[in-house]
């Protein structure tokens, strides 16, 4: 072990003399530099402009109810090309401190290139010291890669580890002692970075929140660029006008397998609606599919092929322009121009999935892709793993998650033998991380520490759905394969008229 590091852990396992946040200016981590160590005043944070990217549907953060804070900036350089930029933010400390002991680390979407300041605040809210990277570089687009090996590598997995070494030994100092717990929390790139963590360093947390996961690159994006090139071929393209047409055709069909009629469907892959219900008499209307759009909306359903990716499912077709637009998903192709081919002016046209997918796995999937279904050593300390996905979710087929799951099952000797090491909630309804007309709204790291606490895992969890900002209904997520029952009496919106239990 290197000397500095070792001294590093020394300090995690010995009692520690608080430090002022000032004084964290000075702090020696290992090849970093500390950029910034400021006490701020409850409610008093400022950042520049543009420094939280803004997201369609989601207001920009509330910061004038966070606490008082000591916020601490480092660029770390473990390669000679790297330049890592992370931020750690404490509750202030002292006798009145609202430290709860913790430290959650949060994760990325897309490409980063950010702090993600917003789930920074909202885990410094809830007590925890947080900490967030942007991954190694500043780019809204994967050209940071283009002779830049190292940012790659920062990028698919060394950059959250190494903001995790340092957030751990910028929490002990500036305490006086180490989190008594280090969790995980990331959806969509920040579920992929979360299993990421899990597989290659099982003893950075003790607990991880892996939602809708974006764990297997190479076979993902080939999916979604696939996706986009059967929609523009051959007059299937399905305008986003139609998108309600599909989308009502399958609840009529099917909303009411669960027992229960409330435009959410608990299991989509129950149902079996053929888009062919939808074809057009006559002429081409709002009101019918085209031959060419019959069989582009079974294509999506299908997926490229079982063993390459699955398709999406029933329920996820208001959020078709996604992948089914007139290009690609940017993330999806650049994937492909910049990381595999090396070529900007790559044509997506010409992906072939079976011969394009085969040269990704050759050529960046031992960096990107995070399929290891070994999680022994994560789970031999006593570490858990949370997953989640929407069944609606229109960017990542939810039962790339089933997989998964399943897998680490099958390593770890069945259900039985894993059920108190991993959980996954599939969320009826959801969309890509949160949206949609189903329970969205729960509360992941409550779950997750109150698993990693008590040893107990999780026999439900309690969701919302709201409006406006207004609850307008209940219900618990199960975990899989568990399903939500009505039990035929009382409010369907209320979910203590609902049991988990197997179909």
């Amino acid at each position: 072990m290197h000397m500095r590091y070792f001294v590093m852990v020394l300090a995690l396992c010995s009692p520690l003399a608080a430090a002022t946040c000032d004084s964290l200016a000075k702090l020696d981590l290992p090849h970093s530099t500390i950029t910034l160590a400021q006490s701020v005043a409850a409610g008093e944070l400022t950042l520049p402009a543009g420094a939280v990217p803004r997201f369609p549907g989601f207001p920009p953060p509330d910061f004038s109810k966070l606490p008082a804070i000591c916020r601490v900036a480092a660029t770390l350089k473990p390669s000679s090309d790297s330049e890592i930029k992370i931020e750690v933010w404490m509750p202030e400390a002292g006798p009145s401190s609202k430290w709860n002991g913790k430290l959650e680390a949060v994760g990325n979407g897309a490409w980063a290139g950010n702090i993600s300041y917003r789930d920074l605040a909202t885990a410094v809210s809830a007590g925890y010291a947080a900490a967030s990277t942007d991954t190694g570089h500043s780019e809204t687009t994967a050209a940071f890669v283009v002779g830049h090996p190292e940012k790659l590598i920062d990028f698919a997995y060394r950059a959250v580890h190494e903001m995790t070494i340092a957030a751990k030994t910028i929490t002990a100092a500036y305490y006086g002692k180490a989190p008594a717990r280090a969790y995980f929390n990331g959806c969509s790139t920040g579920g992929r970075q979360a299993l990421t963590e899990a597989q290659r360093y099982p003893d950075d947390y003790d607990g991880i929140i892996a939602g809708a996961a974006a764990n297997y690159p190479t076979h993902l994006q080939g999916a979604q660029v696939w996706t986009t090139k059967i929609t523009n071929q051959n007059g299937g393209y399905i305008p986003p006008a139609k998108y309600p047409l599909i989308h009502n055709a399958v609840l009529e069909a099917c909303d009411a397998l669960d027992g229960v009629k409330d435009r959410v469907l608990e299991d989509p892959r129950r149902c079996h609606f053929d888009p062919r219900a939808l074809l057009c008499k006559g002429a081409d209307t709002d009101n019918c599919l085209t031959p060419g759009q019959v069989d582009v909306a079974r294509k999506i359903y299908a997926g490229p092929g079982a063993a390459i990716f699955p398709g999406l499912e029933r329920g996820s077709e208001m959020g078709w322009a996604t992948l089914s637009g007139p290009k690609p998903m940017a993330l999806a192709a650049e994937t492909y121009q910049y990381l595999v081919f090396h070529d900007q002016n790559w044509n997506y046209l010409t992906f072939d999935p079976a011969r394009d997918i085969q040269i990704a796995e050759k050529t960046i999937g031992s960096t990107m892709d995070a399929i290891n279904p070994n999680l022994k050593p994560f789970f031999n300390h006593g570490g858990k793993l949370l997953m989640y996905h929407g069944w609606a979710d229109p960017g990542i087929a939810p039962e790339n998650s089933v997989n998964y799951f399943t897998a680490v099952e099958d390593v770890l000797g069945g259900k039985a033998a894993a059920s108190n090491s991993i959980r996954l909630f599939m969320v009826p309804g959801m969309g890509h991380c949160a949206g949609g007309d189903g329970t969205d709204d729960f509360d992941k790291i409550g779950t997750l520490d109150a698993w990693v606490e008590a040893n107990r895992a999780p026999a439900s969890i309690a969701a919302a759905h709201k409006t406006k900002g207004a609850v307008d209904r209940t219900r618990p997520l199960c975990p899989y394969p568990e399903t939500a029952h009505y039990k035929g009496s009382g409010s369907t919106d209320d979910a203590a008229n609902f049991v988990c239990a197997a179909r």
